[in-house]
């Protein structure tokens, strides 16, 4: 899952190599922090919240199959 969010993140920013993707489990729950370069932030949440929507709806279907919730933050460094 991991690869994947790199992976998408990567082609929207200027900053690929500064892309990082820290995974916390819990009991019931998977959390992934994204973080970017602070020049890259708005790029990654787009207009109105529409790159970051869509990012976690690819991320969320993708996990559909894992029996635990998926949840996907971007974080500021």
């Amino acid at each position: 899952m991991e690869e994947l969010i790199k992976t998408i993140v990567q082609s929207l920013v200027d900053f690929p190599d500064e892309v990082q993707v820290n995974e916390e489990i819990r009991s019931k729950e998977i959390t992934y922090n994204l973080s970017v370069h602070k020049d890259d932030m708005g790029k990654v949440i787009g207009k109105q919240g529409r790159v970051a929507k869509a990012i976690r709806t690819v991320v969320y279907a993708a996990a559909s199959a894992e029996q635990k919730r998926v949840y996907l933050e971007i974080v500021d460094r």
